[in-house]
């Protein structure tokens, strides 16, 4: 795959990613908003995927030395686990 193809296909794919966000909030609906616990850990997956789509592409981290490639998935990792603890808390 050339990386012009690459970055359409990423492209694409955090196009989608905000499009299935976008219908996942409940504001758009007719009836009456309420928090969901479920819909808010699937937005955050969804933006975990897209975090590290960016960063890995956008930003190269996947030609990086492994290290950084570790440094930047653990980082991840605890900022949306801290975020969930702290909604779910």
């Amino acid at each position: 795959m050339t990386a012009a193809a690459r970055t359409t296909a990423v492209w694409a794919a955090l196009s989608a990613i905000t499009v299935v966000s976008w219908f996942l909030a409940p504001a758009h609906h007719a009836e009456p908003v309420t928090a969901s616990t479920a819909v808010t850990i699937a937005v955050l997956v969804l933006a975990l995927i897209k975090t590290r789509l960016i960063i890995q592409e956008f930003m190269e981290v996947r030609t990086a030395p492994t290290w950084l490639k570790l440094a930047t998935d653990g980082w991840l990792a605890v900022l949306f686990g801290a975020i969930v603890v702290i909604y779910v808390w």
